[in-house]
């Protein structure tokens, strides 16, 4: 008879509980119902098989509450068979990439109502953190906001001035000064 001990087998060695696969199979069919959600456009970045991604297409075409259930979970078994950490992986960038331009979309709109507040020191720290703007064309399109304010117009350039700040973001992100 063997004295085995801990040391004996490794984790790896260790056979997953049922328990385990059960919670790996759904959150698998969990990423699969959140694919459904994704545009086409966005489903071509992802590495789907062709199956998978006929199965997600046609996703939104079953109302039905139990069909679309047997589908979800048809959808998280095609999801087992694929590479579904390299789906995952894919599917994270593509979230992470939507939360960075998420993010720097409130930047831009929180310098533009900064400016556009006629804060002098605001638009001295828009300077300074981007020293490659054109300023004189900044200081036109406030001094054109402030007038279409004045005279109750459409804010026109309020809409430039959120490109313009937008396009000075972009210049900085290549430059690497952002």
């Amino acid at each position: 008879m063997h004295d085995y001990s801990d040391e004996d087998w490794e984790d790896d060695d260790l056979p997953k509980s049922k328990t385990q696969v059960k919670k790996e199979m759904t959150a698998l069919q969990d990423l699969g119902v959140q694919l459904i959600e994704l545009s086409p456009t966005q489903l071509d970045k992802l590495p789907l098989s062709d199956k998978l991604r006929s199965a997600i297409d046609d996703a939104p075409k079953i109302t039905q509450r139990s069909a679309r259930k047997r589908h979800f979970q048809y959808i998280g078994k095609l999801m087992r068979d694929a590479d579904g950490e390299a789906i995952e992986e894919a599917f994270a960038r593509m979230q992470e990439k939507q939360h960075l331009a998420a993010r720097q979309h409130h930047q831009i709109e929180n310098w533009r109502d900064q400016l556009l507040s006629g804060d002098q020191q605001a638009l001295q720290a828009f300077i300074d953190q981007f020293p490659g703007c054109q300023v004189q064309q900044l200081r036109n399109l406030l001094r054109a906001a402030e007038k279409e304010k004045m005279d109750n117009k459409p804010p026109a350039a309020a809409r430039k001035i959120f490109k313009f700040v937008r396009d000075c973001f972009e210049a900085a992100a290549d430059d690497g000064t952002v």
